[in-house]
């Protein structure tokens, strides 16, 4: 067994997160971690994030029940960047998507609607 890399987590304790999914290796969104997340991510086999709005922790589908199941969690070269490869639940993004980058810069939307958010988010 190895050790855990240790996290640069920089000034503002925080890390960005890249989630991918696992079967269709699509990106699905990118939030920050800090360590209680990470920590949380690893002791539960679920995505957790840090919300910089709202100054809190967070697991990812809590509310909507779009849970990210983890299968694994990368670090980057630098140790300043996760990647969590996930079993998506539904769709990742809170619009209703099945991913945040749903947009081309040009305003196309390219990724589908799989869920009504103002349904989920009431």
């Amino acid at each position: 067994m190895t050790d855990q890399i240790e996290v640069d987590f920089g000034e503002d304790g925080l890390v960005p997160a890249v989630a991918q999914d696992a079967d269709s290796k699509d990106v699905l969104m990118l939030a920050y971690v800090s360590p209680e997340a990470l920590d949380a991510t690893i002791e539960t086999g679920f995505a957790h994030y840090y919300s910089r709005s709202r100054d809190e922790l967070w697991k990812k589908g809590a509310s909507s029940g779009h849970l990210q199941e983890i299968e694994e969690v990368r670090v980057d070269c630098d140790a300043d960047t996760l990647l969590y490869i996930v079993d998506q639940e539904g769709g990742a993004c809170h619009t209703g998507r099945e991913n945040c980058f749903y947009r081309t810069i040009d305003g196309e939307e390219v990724a589908e609607t799989v869920f009504d958010p103002d349904a989920v988010y009431e």
